[in-house]
């Protein structure tokens, strides 16, 4: 039986509030056009939008998720670090993407690119370039469930490491 690589994603419940008042605002423009189905129309363009921005802005994100989901750790790097760049020049989109990008995850894409790159290099071998981007991702993001976790698991083996050589 195969594995497959763990995928963690957090919910921000309270931001299904603005997509769903976007979501009537949208039915109800169906409704003032006269469409047959406002409420089915209003969902398939809700749906539409969503869909879009999610795979159209964050591409380098999607990109990266894809490799790691075919176990390409050293090349979903790469993508992950230019996801990091781009919304690092672009703050806003990220610190309000429950209504620029329609997403409810509970955690930033910055912050879950530096701890893609950091679970990347862990699984390539590489854990001193892991522990370095746990350790900036509890610099940037000091509360991240995943970077403590990953550092707590990447020490713990270093430990058995030291005593079984």
């Amino acid at each position: 039986m195969s594995s497959k690589t763990p995928i963690v994603r957090q919910v921000s419940w309270i931001s299904f509030v603005p997509q769903l008042t976007f979501m009537g605002l949208l039915i109800f423009c169906f409704y003032l056009f006269k469409s047959n189905d406002p409420i089915i129309h209003g969902a398939l363009a809700y749906l539409g939008i969503s869909f879009g921005l999610r795979t159209l802005i964050p591409r380098e994100h999607q990109q990266g998720m894809k490799l790691v989901k075919e176990q390409k750790f050293l090349e979903a790097i790469p993508s992950f670090e230019k996801s990091y760049e781009f919304f690092s020049k672009k703050l806003w989109i990220d610190k309000y993407r429950f209504l620029t990008l329609l997403s409810s995850s509970a955690m930033s894409y910055r912050e879950m690119a530096l701890c893609n790159v950091a679970f990347c290099y862990s699984q390539i071998g590489e854990g001193k370039n892991a522990i370095e981007y746990y350790t900036k991702t509890l610099t940037e993001f000091p509360n991240n469930g995943l970077a403590q976790a990953g550092l707590r698991m990447l020490h713990s083996s270093e430990g058995i490491k030291a005593v079984g050589e």
